[in-house]
């Protein structure tokens, strides 16, 4: 297993960016051979091209919070390339025309728009499947093994993210509003319960408990899909990278729609808030961590 050097001499006083761009390159060098060579199949370079250009912001708090819990990266590194096939796998089908139909995604063409639909559903298929490979291959104690595989499953099926994706979609033609306990209930599974396990995906590895990481997923995840409505009326669309006002013209049940800009923003920094004040009980160690709270809307795509 390749090694990258450590960046700075203190991981807690490193910059974000740092620690950020650190997680992208232990991400890449798991999940390019774990893909591996295309043998005249497009679907091989459909994964390869659906995983490149993303933040990696997941696969980073997989790998922060395994180094809370003095993980070293290496034997984390495959778990973090899971959760970025597992929200990769996500992209390329929330992307379908049966599904949010776009045709850019992190500023360059959605996979079925560079390949076809059944090249896209395929890459995702192989995607979603890849991360339960990776994490399986991890070099660390097989209970802590079956409980990432069985959190995974739980966090993207019925019960998380594709739940939360379904839920999204009924919403367009409810014949009601939704509230926003409806709202919040709804992004938890489509954003939030990935989020959740990556945050607390380290303290798994390590067998440790997992308390303060879920608080601080469970706000970090709501947050983040709030300021993700604030980029879709205010985003720039070159830097977001995708096509923005689509929310409103497609009737999805948002936020902003229901609580307005301005208390949508306030509540987004109020969950910040909460989300760095669970790391407390960590101290100086969670300041990346921190840091990677005030990014979630601090971002511009």
């Amino acid at each position: 297993m390749e090694s990258l050097p450590l960046l700075g001499a203190d991981p807690n006083a490193r910059p974000f960016s740092e620690a950020l761009e650190h997680a992208q390159r232990h991400v890449s060098l798991a999940l390019g051979p774990a893909i591996g060579v295309a043998q005249d199949l497009p679907v091989v370079d459909a994964m390869h091209y659906a995983v490149e250009g993303g933040k990696c912001l997941r696969g980073f708090l997989v790998l922060e919070s395994a180094r809370l819990h003095g993980i070293d990266p290496e034997m984390a590194r495959n778990a973090a390339a899971a959760i970025e096939a597992m929200h990769a796998y996500s992209l390329v089908h929330d992307d379908l025309p049966c599904m949010d139909d776009d045709d850019l995604r992190r500023g360059q063409l959605t996979v079925h728009k560079k390949w076809d639909d059944a090249t896209a559903v395929l890459a995702g298929d192989a995607l979603q499947t890849l991360e339960f490979e990776l994490i399986a291959l991890s070099d660390f104690a097989p209970s802590a093994v079956v409980e990432l595989v069985r959190t995974l499953a739980v966090a993207s099926g019925a019960r998380g993210m594709v739940g939360g994706q379904a839920k999204d979609i009924q919403a367009e033609t409810a014949l009601s509003p939704w509230t926003l306990r409806e709202i919040e209930d709804m992004q938890a599974g489509k954003t939030g319960a990935l989020l959740v396990w990556s945050a607390t995906a380290g303290a798994r590895i390590a067998e440790a408990g997992t308390g303060p990481l879920e608080i601080y997923g469970d706000a970090l995840g709501l947050a983040f899909q709030i300021w993700d409505d604030v980029l879709d009326i205010e985003g720039d669309a070159a830097l977001v990278g995708k096509a923005v006002g689509k929310d409103a013209d497609a009737g999805k049940a948002t936020f902003v729609d229901l609580m307005g800009m301005d208390l949508a923003k306030t509540r987004a920094r109020e969950l910040i808030a909460e989300a760095k004040s669970a790391l407390d009980v960590y101290g100086d160690d969670a300041t990346c961590l921190c840091a990677a709270a005030d990014f979630v809307i601090d971002r511009q795509k």
